[in-house]
């Protein structure tokens, strides 16, 4: 199974995978799958029902809530936080207390080899695309086509990233990276 260290709380049926690491104060809620081989951080939180794929790395103080998939090789640095909802509320108009019938989630994509710096914020809906980087710090509340780099508060497209995590040389739809020499062709 690989490791959940005594101070993490990992509630009944999770599907955690060979070589997987919880490590202390992470809550893992009932019905999370979390990949082989993926390791999630101290004081995370993983809502129930929520799929994380294989070889992820889920750094410290990330929280991933209810509705939300996180594909294979994704990266989320310290403190990323991925929402559910669009329009939060505590109460109905009638000022009674909101139950779980009187939302729609709204989770988030994270497509195959992401990566999301420390501190991003996902907003509800959004789809991060394969390989796409988001930035340390910034707000997305619009879909990052796959290798599209962004960052700011909202969230704006910089450019595009390789594989590698090199920013591409982009000419009429196709990147070529400087370093590992990858040619790839873009789309929005």
């Amino acid at each position: 199974m690989g490791y959940v260290d005594p101070h993490a709380i990992v509630e009944r049926d999770v599907s955690l995978g060979d070589e997987t690491s919880i490590w202390a104060f992470t809550q893992v809620r009932t019905g999370a799958k979390i990949g082989a081989g993926t390791s999630v951080g101290s004081h995370g939180y993983v809502d129930m029902d929520v799929v994380i794929g294989e070889n992820c790395k889920i750094q410290s103080g990330v929280m991933i809530f209810h509705g939300s998939s996180v594909g294979n090789g994704v990266f989320l640095g310290p403190g990323v936080i991925v929402t559910n909802d669009k329009k939060p509320r505590a109460i109905n108009a009638d000022g009674s207390r909101k139950g779980t019938e009187d939302w729609v989630v709204g989770g988030v994509a994270i497509r195959d080899g992401a990566s999301v710096g420390a501190g991003a914020v996902l907003v509800a809906g959004v789809t991060i695309g394969s390989f796409a980087m988001v930035a340390a710090g910034a707000v997305v509340a619009k879909d990052v086509p796959d290798h599209g780099l962004v960052a700011g508060v909202p969230a704006r497209s910089m450019g595009w990233v390789c594989y590698c995590g090199n920013r591409l040389s982009v000419d009429q739809g196709v990147g070529v990276c400087p370093s590992c020499h990858q040619t790839i062709h873009l789309s929005r």
